[in-house]
């Protein structure tokens, strides 16, 4: 039987609607600062909503050619500017790492959405093939971004894309782990990246009356476990982490985040939209990844909530709460930085992980803004409004998909 290795957290990079530095990511979070605003993408005249939390100021030519640029969705734009900024903060530009023992694992809930777009509108307006691009489909299949970082960085150990909706991200994070953990790779870039806001998937998402429509009080609307939450807010961007096995972080003296500890993944295996209303499925999942960790329910200090601001996700993932913790349910932390960022969808799990690691490291609470009317049986401490200094030591990350994709993330802080 494979030793098993401790796995930190060494580099972070995100592009997000609250910052696209870590440390303007970090800012935003302790300030509470909100991403939504109207979108500017597209004419949102005929669609029922008509805001988002976009990327502000994004500049792909900071760390993309240009010819690169023309020839990338989106999504692998954010996904390769993310993993730069990761790269750069782990220190790995001047390291001279074994290529082979180097993987990236690295998702997309939808993928290169825009491209598919507009390559289906070139098509539909001429019912022409020759309008379709040559790089249509390496732009759209959302593994590509993976491929780009791999390529970028020259890592050839394990690399492969993960797709599970909104648990997307957090998959990769989990698999990197288990592969570090079990000696297949020293280190590991892992994360996920999402472009959705277009047409087609504010339009997809609104048909299923999953979005908020509060056009007249947008930047309110973003509200977990709150009584008048009506849908969630859509979000873009991207986060990336570098995993690395302590004895090798250690022999470099790298900078540490964080530890990842355990991994809990599940399936409700009971709608393809709706969490299982009993919470079964986060619950063993948050139980899980308490267990893989070797830990007790009690020292846990914080939850990364899903939160996405829906009826059911948060009053199920409270209940949850309360199941796997108990009175100690009353005595942790629970946040949703969906409040502020919206919901990025596949890359969600990417930048709530960062968050979770920012908070253990600089000893802090995210908080959930807009939450002035907690719903009936909502009777957490959500962190309410404004950050707040607290000493945590534990912290889970918690995402859930369409389909009943289930995974939470355990992070200690290190010793």
């Amino acid at each position: 039987m494979k030793q098993s290795h401790r796995v930190v957290v060494t580099g972070m990079g995100v592009i997000s609607p609250i910052g696209n530095t870590l440390s303007e990511f970090l800012d935003g979070l302790r300030e509470g600062r909100n991403g939504v605003g109207l979108i500017s993408k597209f004419d949102t005249t005929k669609f029922d909503t008509k805001f988002a939390a976009e990327i502000k100021n994004f500049d792909p030519f900071q760390f993309i050619d240009k010819k690169s640029v023309r020839r990338l969705d989106l999504f692998s734009q954010y996904a390769l500017c993310s993993a730069e900024m990761a790269f750069l903060d782990a220190k790995l530009d001047h390291y001279q790492f074994n290529p082979n023992r180097f993987g990236v694992i690295f998702g997309s809930g939808v993928g290169g959405v825009k491209t598919f777009q507009e390559q289906c509108f070139a098509f539909a307006e001429h019912r022409d093939p020759t309008k379709i691009s040559p790089f249509f489909v390496t732009m759209m299949i959302p593994d590509i971004a993976a491929g780009h970082i791999s390529i970028k960085f020259g890592l050839k150990g394990p690399n492969y894309s993960t797709v599970s909706a909104c648990a997307t991200a957090s998959h990769a994070i989990a698999d990197a782990f288990m592969l570090i953990q079990r000696g297949t790779a020293d280190l590991m870039a892992c994360g996920g990246s999402e472009a959705p806001i277009t047409e087609l998937s504010i339009g997809g998402f609104g048909s299923m009356r999953a979005l908020s429509t509060w056009n007249d009080r947008y930047q309110e609307a973003s509200r977990p476990f709150d009584k008048n939450r009506n849908g969630f807010v859509m979000g873009e961007g991207s986060g990336t982490l570098i995993l690395e096995s302590l004895e090798h972080a250690l022999k470099r003296d790298a900078t540490i985040y964080a530890e990842i500890a355990g991994v809990g993944l599940t399936a409700d295996a009971y709608h393809m939209t709706a969490p299982d209303p009993s919470g079964d499925g986060a619950v063993r999942a948050m139980q899980a990844a308490i267990e893989d960790a070797e830990l007790f329910t009690s020292d846990v200090d914080y939850v990364n909530a899903h939160g996405t601001s829906t009826p059911y996700n948060d009053i199920t993932e409270t209940k949850a709460i309360k199941t796997v913790f108990g009175e100690h349910a009353y005595r942790l932390a629970v946040s949703s930085i969906k409040s502020m960022s919206g919901h990025l969808l596949g890359a969600a799990g990417g930048i709530e992980a960062i968050a979770t690691a920012l908070s253990l490291k600089y000893s802090f609470l995210p908080p959930t803004i807009n939450l002035t009317e907690p719903d009936e049986g909502c009777d957490l401490d959500y962190v309410p409004n404004i950050s707040r200094p607290a000493d945590i030591k534990v912290a889970i990350s918690n995402t859930f998909g369409f389909g009943g994709h289930n995974a939470s993330i355990l992070f200690k802080r290190f010793e």
